[in-house]
């Protein structure tokens, strides 16, 4: 009886490791030499596991590692397609490409969550987590298959589905950034100001109200400061946009 239960589960597991391989298969495009890379790409810090040597088995290493891939293969990219453009630009136009926003929408669409193994309730996982299993993916990607593997992926997948400089170049990625640029640029006065911090700790919620020359001109709330910052600021860059995009 125990052998015939052992069979089962065995059988079992070789059919989930098999299902596994086969969609990552169809996302790479190319089969996976050593599977394990892919699995800790996709294991959230809450299993609490660890590998034969004692050290923390989950993505957060990968995820730095698939970041740098990420930048060093947009950056050669921009630097062979944009050949006027400068240190500043290229360096712009790369923060639009591999912003968290993007990282995001490249790790939904994709369906990445799928994969992911945690002992977390996934509400609690917050949007982000899209973007950082995207990043370790390319680093398992890297470990597994090499530098031309991982460039090639990132072209495929990134760069001719995503990539269109035009269009990247009027994009705005901080309103935060771009309304403080230009009240430092005008020599305003502003400031962020919490006037809202309501709920308990795990659903919290902030309300921002962004002041220039004393005047409230936006105002956000979210489930963090930053977040609710970037929405004060959205507003009020829509409230100045005719002064702003003449800067």
């Amino acid at each position: 009886m125990r052998k015939f239960l052992k069979k089962i589960i065995r059988n079992s597991r070789s059919q989930e490791d098999g299902i596994f391989f086969d969609k990552l298969c169809k996302i790479l495009g190319f089969k996976p030499l050593n599977i394990i890379f892919y699995t800790k790409a996709f294991t959230h810090r809450s299993t609490n596991k660890l590998d034969k040597t004692g050290n923390p088995f989950n993505y957060e290493r990968l995820e730095f590692l698939g970041d740098a891939m990420l930048g060093s293969v947009i950056a050669a990219h921009l630097y062979n397609e944009v050949p006027t453009g400068d240190e500043g630009y290229l360096t712009k136009m790369r923060s639009k490409i591999v912003s968290r926003e993007h990282l995001n929408e490249l790790g939904r669409d994709l369906n990445l969550i799928q994969f992911i193994e945690s002992k977390a309730n996934p509400l609690h996982f917050g949007e982000n987590i899209h973007g950082n299993i995207f990043e370790a993916f390319i680093g398992a990607i890297y470990l597994d298959r090499g530098y031309s593997y991982c460039e090639k992926f990132i072209h495929n997948k990134v760069i001719d589905s995503y990539v269109d400089i035009p269009k990247l170049e009027g994009k705005v990625i901080s309103y935060k950034s771009l309304v403080i640029e230009w009240c430092q640029k005008e020599k305003k006065q502003f400031f962020f100001d919490v006037f809202d911090d309501t709920g308990v700790e795990d659903q919290k919620y902030f309300g921002v109200k962004l002041i220039i020359d004393q005047k409230i001109i936006g105002k956000g709330r979210a489930t963090s400061k930053k977040k609710a910052e970037e929405k004060a600021a959205k507003r009020a860059y829509f409230a100045l946009q005719e002064k702003i995009d003449k800067k």
